[in-house]
């Protein structure tokens, strides 16, 4: 075989790796700074994407309120217009909502001014119905391109993954999801956070979904049942359940 053709072909296997690890590993930084942990063990990000949604959002809003915790929405922009009620709720409540843009589109196939249309429009929507910019965005599925994370900052957003997510979209049973978000536990009972550690180290940044990106309504009630399990037991084990503004450190 012809030498030069197997090194072509070496050389774009290798490309085409570190392309697929740059578009969906949430550690990835090739394509451009992007948080996924917080900045203390003992700060426990929750996240929620793919909403408003007026099935489940208002419970799970209870649910935070009940056990002082502060989350941070990553919202359809579509969906924050049909339900602007709902989204000055997540505001006035001490939540943070953040661009998960206008449609829900696939980024990573999206050419530069087509990403810029759909984080515009979804912050035109917040801004619009709560009259408070947005400064953090997730790419729909953490899909990024060369383009997705500039382009965000360019319109004033910083990059939000996560360290953990447990699949909360699938049709599974309860039991299967709390076993999904176990690992968060683990990693607190391994820092022995109650003992007095000063958390040291990162934190975790949960991934779940108040709704589907497809359409309103959505059962999410997995979701729910799940947080309402795991809730208590993290507060015990020392965590402080905070929104994504107090999680990270300012760039410098």
């Amino acid at each position: 075989m012809n030498p030069w053709l197997i090194g072509t072909s070496v050389t774009l296997t290798v490309a085409a790796a570190a392309i697929s690890y740059g578009a969906v590993d949430p550690r990835s930084q090739l394509f451009g700074p992007a948080v996924s942990r917080t900045n203390s063990a003992r700060k426990l990000a929750i996240t929620f994407d793919d909403g408003p949604n007026p099935q489940i959002t208002p419970r799970l809003l209870e649910v935070l309120e009940r056990y002082e915790a502060s989350a941070t929405f990553f919202v359809v922009g579509r969906f924050a217009r049909k339900c602007a009620g709902l989204l000055n709720e997540i505001k006035d409540r001490g939540h943070v909502i953040g661009n998960h843009t206008e449609t829900h589109a696939n980024l990573f196939w999206n050419t530069r001014a087509q990403i810029r249309g759909e984080i515009q429009g979804c912050n035109e929507a917040i801004s619009t119905v709560t009259a408070v910019k947005p400064r953090w965005f997730r790419p729909p599925w953490g899909m990024r391109n060369p383009w997705v994370i500039s382009t965000a900052a360019a319109a004033g957003l910083r990059t939000v993954l996560w360290s953990n997510l447990p699949g909360d979209w699938r049709p599974k049973p309860v039991t299967w999801l709390e076993h999904r978000m176990e690992p968060i536990a683990k990693r607190a009972e391994a820092r022995g956070l109650p003992g007095g550690s000063p958390g040291e180290g990162a934190g975790d940044i949960l991934c779940l979904h108040d709704g589907d990106y497809r359409f309103l309504n959505a059962d999410r009630h997995a979701t729910l049942a799940a947080l309402e399990y795991w809730l208590p037991r993290w507060r015990d084990l020392g965590l402080n359940f905070v929104t994504i503004d107090d999680a990270v450190s300012d760039p410098a």
